[in-house]
Parts: C-alpha cells; structure tokens; sequence
C-alpha cells in the first residue's frame, strides 16, 4: 500500500478551491489532414527511370489562436522527388492539430505551438507521407525524425542576435544622426 506522501495517492496537491483549474496545461485535443496533395505527373513514364531521384523536403510550421484556449498548430510539409527525366513526384502535406493551452505564459504557449506541438504530430504526419508515397507507386519516403525544439532554440537564438545588432546599429536617443 503506498504512503500517503507517495505520488501514486497525492495526485493532486495543489487543487484550487472549489474546482479552481489554475495550473498550466497544454495538449493536443485532435489532430487532422487539413489538406494533402500528391502528384505523380509523368506516370507511369517515370516508373521506368533508372536513376537516383533527388530529394527536396521542406517543412513549415504556422499557428493560429482559435479562442483563448484553444490554437491551430499547422505542419506543412513538401517532398519533391525529380531525376533528370523530370518529376518524379510531388506530395504536400498540410497536418493540423488543435492545441489546448490553459495557465501558461505567452512565451511557454509560443514555444508549445511552434517546437512541442510539431513534435507532438510529425510521426502522424510522416506516416501520411509514407503512405502517400507509396500509394501514388514508389517506395515509401520515410522522413527522418525532426528536432523541432533544437530548430526552435536555434532560430529564438538568431532572432536575439539580429535583434541586438539592429539595436547597436540604430542611433542612440537624443545623439547625432
């Protein structure tokens, strides 16, 4: 039997009176194809190809407030395929999940919708990628996994420095110019 300190029977050490929820929280509440297109435009010609086909992926990650709890977090995703006989095929992905957010700082729900959030659906979305592929005739594509948080610290971290270095450039207040 666990003591009453233990973690498996004080779940809950900080309820607000009366049912108050004012802990942060953030989570998927549904997740879905906004929009998915795949073409396979030289078919079936380009079964024939022989060559390597070069591969041009690309991501982009969007968010929109819904109401005050509630936000769209959209993955878009791109995968080019070409050899030198042309397009082999292309498929874009636009993956969506709506994301509640309750209790949390701007900063903690910018940083949930734009690297935790992405995380969260990318497996989701390189399975429809895989499968698009497939379907559409060729060997699945099989992303490799994203470190959206990495990518997400690297660009907070770009925007300080060229925030700063714009803010060194500009003339000081009252000073000649």
């Amino acid at each position: 039997m666990a003591d009453e300190g233990d973690v498996l029977t004080n779940l809950n050490p900080q309820a607000g009176a009366n049912g108050a929820d004012n802990r942060p929280v953030a989570g998927v509440i549904s997740q879905y194809v906004k929009d998915l297109s795949v073409e396979n435009p030289k078919a079936p010609e380009s079964f024939q190809w022989q060559g390597q086909p070069e591969l041009d992926v690309q991501f982009n990650i969007g968010a929109r407030k819904i109401n005050e709890e509630v936000h769209e977090c959209e993955l878009k995703v791109s995968a080019t395929a070409k050899t030198q006989q042309g397009t082999v095929y292309i498929v874009e992905l636009s993956y969506c999940g709506l994301i509640g957010m309750r209790n949390l700082p701007d900063e903690q729900q910018h940083a949930f919708l734009y690297a935790g959030a992405p995380n969260i659906l990318f497996p989701f979305a390189r399975r429809i990628i895989a499968d698009a592929t497939r379907d559409a005739g060729f060997a699945p594509l099989m992303l490799d996994p994203i470190d959206f948080q990495g990518m997400y610290l690297q660009q907070l971290q770009a925007k300080q420095a060229q925030d700063a270095a714009a803010q060194a450039e500009a003339p000081a207040p009252g000073g000649e110019g």
